[in-house]
């Protein structure tokens, strides 16, 4: 990809999830990043495309992310606490109605976050219930699947604005109560043991 596009993905992406999308005039954001319209133009169709184009970066960046975390972990309620951790320093910024306007106006660029989340999200979970079932540190007797699509829900309810009105919820803190009740939910008496070993050393998650 171009270096500048790249750039621009990148620095359009921090100022949508602080300021959401639809406030943010494809004026306002020339001027934010300090370049003009004509070169965000030369590389984007429409605001339309630039957010398809940023949604795109972001799920591929993010699967290889978690990827590369879930080789790299001990094991599995490791994978999860870091992934999360990933996720919070994301979003830390974030701006709850950043989903609101993309499901509304943005129809392709959801449609991918959509795909997205039913596949690899989904996918992902489900590989990490059946590591840890085989870990000896969830409970042997999980549905990979439905809790797979729990964790997804859950996660759809977390970014819910209706659900959880800004600011009187923050993300971080319904991300963080969300993975602690998943991962307890799904762990034996040896996984919650180490649950609690790590949360003990680590107040982030």
């Amino acid at each position: 990809m171009d270096e500048k596009k790249l750039e621009i993905l990148e620095r359009a992406s921090s100022v949508y999830l602080k300021f959401g999308i639809k406030s943010v005039t494809m004026d306002d954001l020339a001027r934010e990043l300090s370049i003009s319209k004509k070169t965000i133009y030369k590389y984007f169709n429409d605001k339309n495309d630039l957010v398809k184009s940023i949604i795109e970066m972001k799920v591929q960046m993010d699967s290889a992310v978690c990827s590369n975390t879930a080789l790299q972990s001990d094991n599995a309620i490791d994978e999860l606490i870091q992934i999360s951790q990933l996720v919070i320093e994301q979003f830390n910024d974030f701006n709850p109605s950043v989903f609101f306007d993309i499901q509304k106006f943005h129809k392709e660029a959801w449609d991918i976050i959509v795909h997205h989340k039913a596949t690899f999200v989904q996918n992902m979970i489900r590989e990490n219930i059946e590591r840890g079932v085989k870990e000896k540190i969830y409970r042997e007797n999980l549905n990979p699947m439905i809790a797979a699509k729990l964790y997804v829900a859950s996660s759809d309810a977390a970014m819910n604005s209706e659900i959880f009105p800004w600011p009187e919820f923050k993300f971080q803190e319904i991300f963080i109560e969300m993975i602690r009740l998943h991962i307890n939910g799904m762990a034996n008496d040896t996984g919650r043991a180490y649950l609690k070993q790590k949360l003990n050393s680590n107040q982030d998650v």
